[in-house]
């Protein structure tokens, strides 16, 4: 496997080396405005490019698997960036994890990698969970980490709604308003819904994913499991492709991006 990539430099007459690594990142969203950098905001790709500046000495693009809203968190986000030099990758993560002592952000890893990989292009799968706290006492310990529902939940007439996502079908009635996407058709590979104590957890599997699909659908989800909706008319939402349709949309702050299959 090749380690580097040989670009021309059009300033002068000899070839440079580029350098790809690979990190793995995890954080909590909360005191941030999201994943991707934007001008005059807090956001967890700036942080990490400011992070990498002592490194390369120059600006560096950081390239994510995928943008996370603010206040949604991650276990396992994957990034990529590219540099001339040729860095110890233990150096690449003291060095960063330094720079981020006071964020509740962290590098869990660096690796180098082919020029051929990409974080965001190169992944087969990725994985979400989310988070419910069902109890009438509001949640100390997980404060801004769940979403806290007082009425009791069933979630396993929550998990027989879901399983008709799986497959290939139109989401446009879980697709947000402001969405990129090419198109509202996605694969959904796996999800499930169950109970531990008193947290409901939801988790879903597909290579990629609508724009705030994920709490779209636990925004509905919800009403099935307190009773507003039951199993047909879930599905009926789904065939409806129209957002109207839907349930509310759930809380950034009980969503997880939990890690990237490549």
């Amino acid at each position: 496997m090749t380690f580097s990539n040989k670009l021309l430099d059009p300033n002068s007459s000899h070839c440079s080396t580029i350098n790809r690594y690979k990190i793995i990142v995890e954080y909590d969203g909360s005191p941030f405005f999201g994943w991707q950098r934007q001008k005059n905001l807090d956001t967890i790709q700036q942080r990490l490019e400011d992070a990498i500046l002592p490194l390369t000495k120059i600006p560096t693009t950081l390239y994510g698997s995928g943008r996370t809203d603010s206040g949604v968190h991650a276990f396992g986000q994957v990034a990529h960036f590219d540099t001339e030099y040729d860095l110890d990758c233990f150096r690449i993560q003291e060095c960063m994890n330094a720079h981020l002592r006071n964020v509740p952000i962290g590098v869990l890893s660096v690796e180098r990698v082919s020029s051929d990989f990409d974080a965001r292009f190169s992944a087969l799968e990725r994985f979400y969970v989310y988070k419910i706290l069902n109890r009438r006492t509001k949640s100390c310990i997980y404060a801004n980490r769940v979403w806290d529902v007082i009425p009791k939940i069933d979630e396993e007439k929550m998990n027989l709604a879901a399983q008709c996502l799986v497959g290939k079908h139109d989401f446009s009635s879980f697709r947000a308003a402001g969405c990129q996407s090419n198109s509202p058709i996605k694969t959904l590979n796996k999800i499930s819904v169950r109970r531990d104590s008193d947290i409901i957890i939801i988790e879903a599997a597909a290579r990629s994913f609508l724009y705030r699909q994920i709490r779209n659908i636990v925004g509905s989800l919800f009403l099935v499991g307190c009773g507003k909706w039951n199993e047909r008319d879930f599905y009926e939402v789904l065939i409806a492709k129209d957002r109207e349709k839907a349930g509310p949309t759930a809380p950034a702050h009980g969503l997880y991006f939990l890690g990237v299959v490549y």
